[in-house]
């Protein structure tokens, strides 16, 4: 039976995941207005729903990054 050692936290490059991650999610909202033009109501409620969630994390994205930073400047301690 082979033990597996958990790996070492690596934060170093959690800042820029972060970011990467707002970015996408915002031009999943932005590819979301284009297809709202050509979905039904029950489709286009759903979508705004779903951008709210999308809006919602984005926020507390943007507060772990800054979480994050500080965390990075203060050497992880």
């Amino acid at each position: 039976m082979t033990h597996n050692k958990a790996k070492p936290d690596d934060r170093s490059d959690n800042v820029e995941r972060l970011q990467d991650m707002v970015q996408n999610t915002i031009e999943n909202i932005e590819e979301s207005h284009d297809a709202m033009q050509f979905s039904n109501e029950e489709e286009r409620q759903r979508i705004e729903a779903k951008n709210e969630r999308r809006e919602e994390s984005i926020a507390a994205m943007r507060e772990e990054i800054k979480d994050e930073a500080a965390a990075r400047e203060n050497g992880y301690k």
